[in-house]
């Protein structure tokens, strides 16, 4: 018998991997000679790095970069096991929102500089294929701040080069972009783009108006970034070849969606897809008898891209039945029923959550070993 175990990490609580752990361990106390894999999942959001580092066997590394603010910060990203050359970077590690306390946070100010380097430290360490989650942005900018890092030349009217680590503010500055600078090392890598959200860039459905408040941005504020955005993406356009104004996800992280597809050659997927790939998720799951996943809590968003639903979907492609332990139920939660046989909360509802979080890796346990006695028959 064969358990495959691929849940997302619970928020404010455990990791991907903790939560692996936690539960095998309540399996191993109603049967010790199962065989269990635990494959640690991400979304392209927080925790990507950690998950997909730990599902390969790769290892951490650290850089200093500029942070969204212009003070350095140390990034962390991967290198995924196996051939060595896939490196996992998450923006939020060099650009994210938590790096700016909330006085300070001014999307016209923060750029993406940081996240360039970053690609840069994954270059210099020998990738050959770039994969980078972008959720958690402190900036609107565009990805030029990124592009700059990676040495894409923006000028003026008067011809002269815009400065570097340019803001969300700053970029109707610009006149003119030239690719010919950028590091030759981009046209020969694969960067993939893990996405969850399908904003287009500008509008009222666009990164400056649906992401733009809770970077600090002031409603006169939103309307400038949304203006400028509007101006990068025509310049795009006329001297890229490069029409994303309209893309699903080009809005993602202040426009470093549409950044990352403009300036590093990217292609942007749905996050988890990137993950399960990445991770080989089908082939490890033929033999299996059962995979158990989950996420902090289950509701109508967890059919949208996240975890629960692209790890049940490849169980049911695969024939292999598939539950999830969750922290909460929210509303909507019946229609993940599409992909999941089941799906249980492991602490009783209503209970404080304060303490339900406490009771995060006992829960899971006891849940874990329930759901598996009951699904296999076991006493």
């Amino acid at each position: 018998m064969k358990i495959v175990i691929a849940p997302d990490s619970f928020k404010e609580s455990l990791s991907a991997q903790q939560v692996c752990e936690a539960i095998a361990c309540g399996i191993r106390q109603i049967h010790e000679d199962v065989e269990i894999e635990t494959i640690p999942m991400a979304d392209g959001g927080e925790g990507t790095v950690d998950a997909l580092v730990a599902a390969t066997g790769g290892t951490i590394s650290h850089a200093t970069v500029t942070g969204p603010t212009g003070a350095p910060v140390v990034a962390r990203w991967g290198m995924l096991g196996g051939d060595h050359e896939t490196a996992i970077l998450e923006m939020a590690s060099a650009s994210g929102l938590a790096l700016v306390p909330p006085p300070r946070r001014d999307p016209t100010l923060t750029t993406t500089y940081g996240t360039g380097e970053l690609i840069l430290a994954a270059l210099e360490a020998g990738a050959s294929r770039i994969l980078i989650g972008i959720g958690g942005s402190a900036t609107n900018d565009g990805g030029v701040g990124a592009a700059q890092a990676a040495g894409v030349r923006f000028y003026d009217q008067d011809g002269n080069l815009c400065a570097s680590g340019m803001g969300g503010g700053g970029l109707s500055e610009v006149a003119r972009i030239d690719l010919s600078t950028r590091d030759p090392r981009i046209g020969s890598t694969s960067i993939q783009v893990a996405c969850d959200v399908d904003n287009p860039l500008c509008g009222p459905y666009g990164a400056a108006a649906i992401y733009g408040p809770q970077k600090g941005a002031t409603p006169e504020q939103v309307r400038t970034l949304d203006t400028n955005l509007g101006h990068v993406a025509d310049l795009m356009e006329r001297d890229l070849g490069k029409k994303i104004r309209d893309w699903a996800g080009a809005g993602a992280a202040g426009g470093l969606g549409a950044g990352l597809v403009a300036f590093f050659d990217a292609e942007m997927q749905p996050g988890v897809q990137i993950v399960l790939e990445a991770v080989q998720f089908a082939d490890r799951i033929q033999d299996a008898d059962l995979i158990i996943t989950g996420e902090g809590r289950i509701d109508r968003q967890s059919m949208m891209g996240k975890v629960i639903e692209g790890v049940g979907r490849a169980g049911k492609a695969a024939g292999v039945p598939v539950v999830a332990l969750v922290g909460s139920i929210g509303e909507g939660a019946e229609a993940t029923l599409e992909v999941l046989d089941s799906y249980h909360r492991i602490t009783p509802a209503g209970t404080p959550i304060a303490e339900a979080l406490a009771r995060t890796p006992e829960a899971l346990q006891s849940t874990a070993a329930t759901v598996v006695q009951r699904h296999f028959g076991l006493h």
